[in-house]
């Protein structure tokens, strides 16, 4: 028998893990989505619904679970995948962006030649909390011209409104809301 799996079901496999990284935070622990062949082939397959009609041409992963959907959703939309790495990870010429978390600061890099100014982008994260780091990853792409960027979350949490910080010409949808 075939698992029905809806909006619900996926919301609550995500798992919330309280005082993580720091005290005050509530942690939402994605991976056990993903463990659930089910719930993960949903994910995707949804999250492609949504762009399918869309000619995205690269899809953006940030490391590191950004890297999980986003590889999926690079090939069921047929476009090239991109990683925005951390510092040090990347081998060739680098743009960098440093950003403020809701816990501390970090720095988001990607290779020179990833983009061009004819893609259609793709930046897929697995959560959107204050914004920060879509944002470093916005500014990065800017360095391309590309022909326009889209955003995309797993999971949002509404209550820090980081979606109001993200550029409004810059159309962003997330598939779970907190």
């Amino acid at each position: 028998m075939t698992k029905q799996i809806d909006l619900e079901i996926v919301k609550n496999s995500i798992r919330n893990i309280p005082d993580f990284p720091k005290p005050g935070i509530h942690f939402k622990d994605v991976s056990t989505s993903y463990q659930d062949g089910a719930i993960f082939g949903f994910i995707a397959s949804e999250i492609y619904e949504h762009y399918k009609g869309v000619e995205i041409t690269k899809v953006i992963g940030i490391e590191s679970r950004g890297f999980i959907l986003g590889s999926v959703l690079a090939y069921k939309l047929n476009a090239g995948f991109i990683p925005i790495r951390k510092p040090g990870k990347l081998p060739a010429e680098i743009y960098s962006q440093s950003y403020e978390l809701e816990y501390g600061f970090d720095t988001l890099e990607i290779h020179r030649d990833a983009l061009n100014a004819d893609d259609v982008v793709l930046i897929h994260d697995d959560l959107l909390a204050t914004g920060g780091t879509i944002n470093a990853a916005i500014d990065l792409l800017r360095n391309f011209g590309v022909s326009k960027i889209y955003t995309n979350f797993f999971v949002e949490l509404d209550f820090l409104k980081g979606i109001d910080r993200i550029d409004p010409t810059v159309e962003t949808w997330s598939m779970i809301h907190f």
